[in-house]
């Protein structure tokens, strides 16, 4: 029989609900460490370090060490866009308490989704600057127009750099929660950098979720026309 049989030992970490809450946390593309995950998951810190030590060989998750404490991430955007991908056709969670309630409403509206925006700011966003011209959808991914090239430049954005990157350049990312395309890839990067350092946007504690800023209401309608 042909295929791939570590295709099997990949999907079995999802299998496990533990496992699968761990995986979607690092998906806003931060480190962290074990007993934080573990504190998310609802396990203990040994438990999360079992599933991490399988996480690492299978090389789904990244550790970095920094002197007694160890650091884990998602191996890179792949994985962070085949888990995206999976929570597109995964039932909706559910909702039996105000806070879980509030914690979905604010992970829909904008969250990270690994170094990217996503939820419903980020695709209104994408297809803003769609609208505007800045980007013009192409197959699989999003066109950077010349008029878009001097926006973003003008905006802050180092098109260049983000060109020169070895990963995709402006890629269509279908967003789990509003099942349109957000923009990801390296250019998806650098807006969602330029958004926080202009303190436009921040993110929530413990969470991947982000919240507009006053700055960033009177940004987002000035400079995008957003409300």
């Amino acid at each position: 029989m042909g295929g791939n049989s570590n295709v099997a030992d990949v999907a079995s970490l999802l299998c496990e609900p533990s496992r699968a809450n761990m995986l979607q946390s690092l998906l806003d593309g931060r480190f962290h460490t074990a007993t934080e995950l573990a504190v998310i998951a609802g396990i203990t810190p040994q438990t999360a370090s079992y599933h991490l030590s399988l996480m690492l060989e299978l090389k789904v998750v990244t550790v970095k060490k920094n002197g007694r404490h160890r650091y884990y991430q998602l191996a890179d955007g792949q994985i962070a866009q085949v888990l995206e991908s999976l929570l597109c056709i995964a039932p909706s969670e559910k909702i039996n308490s105000l806070k879980k309630f509030n914690q979905n409403q604010a992970i829909r509206f904008a969250r990270t989704c690994y170094d990217h925006l996503a939820g419903k700011l980020g695709v209104h966003l994408t297809e803003t600057m769609v609208k505007m011209g800045i980007l013009h959808p192409s197959g699989a991914d999003f066109a950077l127009t010349e008029e878009g090239k001097i926006f973003l430049t003008n905006f802050g954005i180092d098109v260049l750099r983000a060109q020169k990157k070895r990963r995709s350049f402006a890629r269509c990312c279908l967003d789990w929660s509003e099942r349109r395309y957000h923009l990801a890839g390296s250019l998806g990067h650098a807006l969602l950098e330029k958004l926080f350092a202009l303190s436009w946007i921040e993110q929530l504690p413990e969470s991947r979720a982000v919240k507009v800023t006053e700055t960033g209401a009177e940004g987002f309608k000035n400079v995008f026309a957003i409300q």
